[in-house]
């Protein structure tokens, strides 16, 4: 058998070359440029922050509810109008005492009725109040029949007044208008026939389908044919509960409705009477030893409580007209129809219905007067001549000069 051999050493040169080979791959090795290292990853970006979103969403559900409501807000402001007609003193006769016929047939050398038809009385009115989604009336005196229970006037008394309608009458004041009709018995006659007189007028009116006033210090609430409702509030000096002269009783009542209420009217029976009552002053008025209050003060009360408008009557004459603010008050609006022992002379004769619009903020955005007059024993008719809107207009720059309304030609109430 063949043996392995030993393997021979290399030479030295031999080793020598190899060693040099080696040193010279190893630095060509080290001078060759890397390949370069991967960048880093871009960081991720950050989520989103959901709490900044949630903030962001309400936040615009919130901007479009409020912009939504506005747009209902004013659009309601602009629709839901409601015009209001009022007239002042209204009486359709009296059967507590029918004596005055034949002063008064004397005087205009005729035969006159005692008790006409009441509805023949308010006949001409309707005209007037056409288009009105709410007729007010003052309703001076009872209604009923039968014998009373107590007697307001002597048999020697000078100077007193017991009025009475018949009960047809309550059906006559329903009659004027087709729509809402309220009477405002916070006066001075819905009494006249005592407590039972005054029970029984209110239930003939309700029963009419007349809306009641006047009789407390809790506001009517009268809907219109479309939904809308309003408040109405009667005062007058005739003594507990709603009595007109205390005046922080009107703020608190006043006040009350309000607050429940978009739209408040206020009604006040006040003032001294007759033809020097004509002008309206700051004081406290008077009349037969009875102190019957002070108009501007009761104005400034209600209308500073929050009263649209302020409708007055009881001096049976015309008076000024106001802008208390964004208020309208009327200080009287005279004699509407009265029939029996009444003057009918100048100026107790003219008297005016008063139209204004009631927007849904609460605010007067327009407002007129319808100019009426009066023949003796008390038949009313439009009052072509227009004399009663001089009068108010003259009235109102002499006791109003920056505040009171200006009365244009064809009646309109406007800003000075």
């Amino acid at each position: 058998m063949r043996r392995a051999s030993a393997r021979r050493p290399l030479p030295a040169r031999r080793r020598a070359r190899r060693v040099l080979l080696g040193s010279i791959l190893a630095i060509a090795a080290g001078c060759t440029p890397s390949a370069p290292s991967p960048a880093p990853a871009p960081a991720p970006a950050p989520g989103p922050d959901r709490e900044a979103v949630r903030r962001d969403s309400i936040a615009r559900v919130r901007a479009a509810f409020v912009a939504d409501s506005l747009v209902r807000v004013y659009a309601y402001r602009d629709t839901a109008k409601i015009r209001v007609c009022a007239g002042g003193d209204v009486t359709l006769g009296t059967n507590l005492d029918t004596s005055w016929t034949k002063l008064v047939a004397r005087r205009l050398k005729k035969p006159v009725a005692a008790l006409p038809s009441p509805d023949s009385l308010v006949a001409p009115l309707r005209t007037l109040f056409a288009g009105a989604d709410i007729a007010l009336l003052n309703v001076e005196g009872a209604i009923g029949e039968g014998d009373p229970p107590i007697a307001k006037c002597a048999k020697s008394a000078s100077g007193c007044y017991a009025l009475r309608m018949p009960p047809s009458a309550a059906h006559a004041v329903r009659r004027v208008s087709d729509r809402v009709v309220v009477a405002n018995l916070a006066n001075n006659h819905a009494r006249d026939a005592g407590p039972d007189g005054l029970r029984e007028t209110v239930r003939r009116l309700t029963d009419a389908g007349v809306l009641v006033t006047g009789v407390d210090t809790l506001p009517t609430l009268v809907e219109t044919a479309r939904g809308d409702t309003l408040a109405i509030l009667g005062f007058a000096t005739s003594g507990a509960p709603n009595d007109l002269r205390d005046l922080e009783s009107v703020r608190r009542h006043v006040a009350r409705a309000v607050a429940g209420n978009r739209r408040v009217i206020v009604t006040m029976h006040l003032g001294a009477e007759g033809a020097k009552a004509q002008r309206t002053l700051d004081s406290t008025e008077r009349y037969l030893d009875v102190t019957r209050g002070n108009p501007v003060a009761f104005a400034d009360a209600a209308a500073g409580a929050g009263a649209d408008l302020v409708i007055g009557h009881g001096p049976h004459v015309l008076r000024a007209v106001e802008w208390r603010g964004r208020s309208l008050v009327l200080y009287s609006l005279g004699n509407l129809v009265t029939y029996g022992p009444f003057s009918h002379r100048e100026p107790m004769r003219r008297g005016a219905v008063a139209c204004a619009t009631v927007d849904g903020r609460g605010a007067v955005s327009a407002a007129r007067l319808y100019p009426t007059v009066q023949r003796a024993p008390g038949t009313v008719r439009t009052d072509r001549s227009r004399r009663a809107l001089t009068l108010v207009d003259s009235l109102s720059k002499l006791d109003f000069p920056k505040s009171g309304a200006r009365v244009l030609k064809d009646g309109r109430l406007v800003r000075r």
